[in-house]
């Protein structure tokens, strides 16, 4: 099922949203989600090779969000930490069975509309009008 990477992406750049113009380091992200700071990093990773966050190393340094938050929609970022679809993996049902032949290809269908439908409904908010929630 689902992990909790989305969330994590999320919080990282709403942070570097409310502190747009600062460099804020990693330990300080993983104080604000309470997590381990190599958690933090390993999303940051793939959020910088997205093109979304800028890491400036030294002592001055830290992260900053690059993209405007108003580019970034919440269905991409979904799609973009997340390898897996919404509602899960497949089974490995006996292919001799008359059902169980069929299950995974009606499965990955279902699977495919469902993140879809997410997607979609991720898509009609920005990073922007996420952030703007919350004070």
């Amino acid at each position: 099922m689902n992990n909790l990477r989305f969330a994590t992406a999320v919080h990282i750049l709403v942070l570097l949203d409310k502190f747009r113009g600062e460099f804020i380091t990693s330990e300080f992200i993983a104080g604000s989600i309470n997590v381990n700071p190599v958690v933090v990093r390993r999303e940051l990773k793939v959020l910088r090779e997205a093109g979304l966050v800028l890491s400036k190393k030294g002592k001055e340094g830290g992260l900053s969000l690059l993209k405007d938050p108003t580019c970034i929609h919440m269905g991409e970022l979904y799609k973009l930490v997340n390898q897996e679809n919404t509602l899960g993996r497949m089974n490995h049902p006996n292919p001799a069975c008359p059902i169980g032949k069929q299950m995974n290809s009606k499965l990955q269908s279902l699977f495919y509309q469902a993140d879809n439908a997410l997607i979609l409904t991720l898509n009609k908010q920005s990073l922007a009008d996420f952030a703007a929630q919350i004070v």
